[in-house]
């Protein structure tokens, strides 16, 4: 039987890190007046060759082959469930909004939310993890003749090669760009098949 089960970002990066040939990817891209966004899911599986409970480590090895030793934090419940064999699968799902705020108006700012949430006892081991950073940035220059769109943001400058003609006709000296990025990890487990 598979469960489904959510660990933080940091297992499944490192994760990731197995060959590509173990990977899976798709892409959404979309577009609006004043908007623009794209979302990527990744999937990776890889077999559970080692455990150490000491250390709460997993040592992973991918279809070619490779491994990687993650840690399991304390997030993680129910950790001593993960056995040898078990095939572990990763998802890892990110987004990239763009929105224009024509007339600017609103705080340069970044803020980030994040949550986690662990499994209860006698579930199959895991936790809930992902996070939303929303920046809001002023537009302080436009070249249209270059298609750059200049934005200061909080902390830095930034210049965005916008192709889109229709798009770039729509942002001027003086509006406000806000960019959302959200990341999210999901991580199911199918047990080794009983021999």
């Amino acid at each position: 039987m598979r469960k489904t089960i959510f660990v933080p970002a940091l297992i499944v990066a490192a994760a990731l890190a197995l060959p590509a040939a173990a990977q899976t990817q798709s892409m959404i891209a979309g577009k609006a007046p004043g908007m623009a966004g794209a979302a990527q899911t990744t999937e990776v599986s890889a077999k559970i060759t080692a455990v150490n409970a000491a250390t709460r480590e997993l040592t992973l090895k991918g279809p070619k082959g490779n491994e990687v030793t993650v840690v399991a934090g304390p997030e993680v419940k129910n950790f001593a469930q993960l056995k040898v064999g078990d095939t572990v699968t990763a998802q890892y799902v990110e987004s990239l909004v763009l929105e224009l705020k024509k007339g600017g108006g609103k705080k340069v700012e970044r803020t980030e939310k994040a949550g986690a949430m662990a499994a209860k006892p006698g579930e199959t081991p895991g936790a809930a993890a992902g996070r939303r950073i929303t920046v809001v940035g002023d537009v302080v220059n436009v070249d249209s003749a270059a298609k750059i769109v200049t934005v200061r943001g909080p902390k830095r400058t930034v210049e965005l090669n916008v192709q889109d003609p229709e798009q770039l006709k729509l942002i001027s000296k003086g509006d406000q760009i806000q960019a959302t990025y959200t990341e999210a990890a999901a991580i199911s487990v199918t047990p080794a098949a009983k021999k």
